[in-house]
């Protein structure tokens, strides 16, 4: 994929090859993360998304292909990548015994920051994240969203330039999941540029400027996320007329006049709505024009592109549930 944007891709993954035995987790994938933005990569359980975010964290070599991130090659300079980069996996990684501030100090020791800054960045963190009243607390006593929070802020402490995040809402509660949503976006709007998986549509939407969906180990679309919408199934014309009682003789007419493209037009008599499904501006044009000449009056239209969800379906033929574990994810757990 060929870009012509402004800012230059944070990440840059060309024919990433990784196969477990006979099955191929990730299946010759090409993306690119453009930098200080969020990239979505959608996809039914066992399609790859953990596997991919494993081997741009270096936590796992692909078989075959180049990745870049941050200016590093995740087979090359492993070392120096690693300081660049964030992860928050699927489930929180902390160390229960520990408090979320020797949790937040121990992970930036172990990134080289001298003691005074590492305490520092903690506390820093701890109350950028809500968690300072319970810094002195053993994880072990945090709820799962103060768990989400902590492991988040664990992943902010050496500030990296690309943030993976793995599906990072699983499990969360509405208020939780939304305080998540706000944390990212703060940290998107500093610079960082953020590779997101998920199966929340509503969290694509929210967050992502641009989807990737990976299914069975390849890349099968992308785009932005009305390109994605337009291309599974154009727009919907969405009509209320001015008298309720003339739906099914408006529909009765656009059937009748044969427009180019134009079929399937439904009354809806409970939502007084009639709709027509449509693919491009042209034909809007002529559906009003049809129903205009034929004396026709309408209250108000408007377009309906199809949801995420209606999409997710299309391309991949399956339903996102958001809650299960990967197949891909088991594969490596088991290898």
């Amino acid at each position: 994929m060929t870009r012509h944007d402004k800012n230059p891709p944070a990440v840059q993954v060309r024919g990433l090859v990784k196969h477990y035995g006979t099955t191929k987790a990730l299946d010759g994938v090409d993306l690119d993360v453009r930098e200080g933005t969020v990239l979505g990569v959608l996809g039914p359980n066992g399609a790859g998304k953990t596997t991919l975010v494993r081997c741009l964290s270096t936590l796992i070599r692909p078989d075959a292909g180049t990745a870049t991130v941050a200016g590093y090659d995740v087979v090359r300079q492993p070392r120096q990548l690693r300081r660049t980069i964030g992860l928050t996996g699927q489930y929180a990684s902390v160390d229960e015994k520990l408090s979320g501030r020797e949790n937040l100090y121990m992970i930036g020791r172990l990134l080289d920051l001298p003691r005074k800054d590492a305490r520092t960045r903690a506390d820093d963190l701890l109350e950028r994240f809500s968690l300072t009243d319970a810094a002195r607390k053993p994880a072990a006593q945090y709820s799962g969203g103060m768990r989400r929070r902590l492991d988040l802020a664990a992943s902010m402490i050496g500030r990296p330039a690309v943030l993976y995040l793995d599906e990072p809402t699983t499990g969360l509660d509405p208020r939780t999941r939304n305080e998540v949503w706000a944390e990212v976006q703060r940290m998107v709007g500093e610079g960082v540029t953020v590779l997101l998986t998920t199966q929340y549509m509503e969290e694509a939407e929210q967050l992502a400027s641009e989807l990737t969906v990976i299914d069975r180990g390849k890349v099968v679309a992308e785009g932005k996320v009305d390109e994605l919408k337009a291309k599974v199934g154009g727009r919907t014309l969405r009509i209320r007329p001015a008298d309720s009682s003339q739906l099914h003789a408006m529909a009765a007419t656009l059937a009748a006049a044969a427009l180019n493209g134009v079929a399937g037009a439904q009354a809806v008599a409970d939502e007084g709505l009639l709709y027509v499904p449509i693919l491009s501006d042209e034909q809007l044009t002529s559906v009003i024009g049809v129903l205009g000449a034929r004396g026709f009056a309408v209250a108000d239209i408007g377009t309906h592109l199809p949801s995420l969800d209606e999409v997710f379906l299309a391309i991949t033929g399956e339903k996102s549930s958001g809650n299960d574990t990967s197949d891909d994810e088991k594969t490596e757990v088991a290898a």
